[in-house]
């Protein structure tokens, strides 16, 4: 029996947008997760990749909101996130579409 270490990547936003309640974006094994940190609470949400239909990205100098466009659901916005890392989820994302 193979003891096989679960698949997880973790970004967070950069600080530079906001310092003190960063989002975070959880790519899994089988979907993605977002947490959308406020100051006195967050919001988790999950999606499975297949319930997923596209990804944008709106890039600025620095910082990139992503866009995460599902079937069933509103758009989820998760904002504040390097262009590199905003970038490399995309591509991780869409390559498990």
């Amino acid at each position: 029996m193979e003891n096989k270490e679960p698949f997880e990547l973790r970004f967070s936003a950069s600080r530079l947008g906001d310092p003190i309640t960063p989002d975070e974006v959880v790519l899994t094994e089988k979907g993605v997760a977002f947490v959308i940190k406020e100051i006195f609470n967050q919001q988790d949400s999950f999606v499975f990749y297949e319930d997923i239909s596209g990804v944008e990205i709106e890039s600025g100098i620095i910082l990139s909101n992503i866009r995460i466009m599902m079937r069933a659901r509103p758009p989820m916005t998760i904002e504040n996130f390097s262009n590199d890392d905003a970038r490399q989820i995309k591509e991780l994302i869409l390559q498990r579409v």
